[in-house]
């Protein structure tokens, strides 16, 4: 059994939803998830963590919430490397770019990104965006134990 941290940041609730969805999905295959505001944890108390799932939205042009979550990346990103690591957001406009930045970010640090790339969800996540969101977690659950 293992316990995943999901840590996250969001502005409308879209994001915490996800990360409660995969949260559920954690436990679901029997392990234990903490979601956790990126307010609430420093890279600090996350660096030595084995795996991790990060979460954030879509902000400004196409890039991570930049007053917190960005700053925590910045921070946590040369400690992930080899670690399994998955990434999570919902975006309101354009065709969700920053995913794709961050995900590539990830694997230019050698950092081991599940399923390649990070899961994207449009606006306020629907029925199947959530059970996309359960999937992930499920799933990641199942690689890290």
């Amino acid at each position: 059994m293992a316990n995943i941290k999901i840590v996250f940041w969001t502005g409308t609730g879209n994001t915490e939803t996800m990360a409660e969805a995969i949260a559920e999905g954690i436990e679901s295959a029997g392990s234990v998830a903490e979601v956790v505001n990126v307010a609430d944890t420093t890279a600090d108390e996350c660096k030595d963590l084995p795996y991790i799932i990060l979460g954030c939205p879509a902000m400004g042009n196409e890039e991570l919430e930049e007053s917190e979550f960005a700053p925590f990346f910045e921070e946590l990103l040369p400690s992930l490397a080899g670690k399994k690591v998955a990434l999570f957001g919902s975006y309101s406009w354009a065709e969700g770019e920053w995913m794709d930045t961050w995900s590539q970010t990830c694997l230019d640090n050698n950092v081991d990104l599940f399923d390649g790339h990070g899961l994207i969800a449009f606006d306020d996540p629907e029925e199947e965006d959530l059970a996309k969101c359960r999937d992930l977690g499920k799933r990641f659950a199942q690689a890290v134990a």
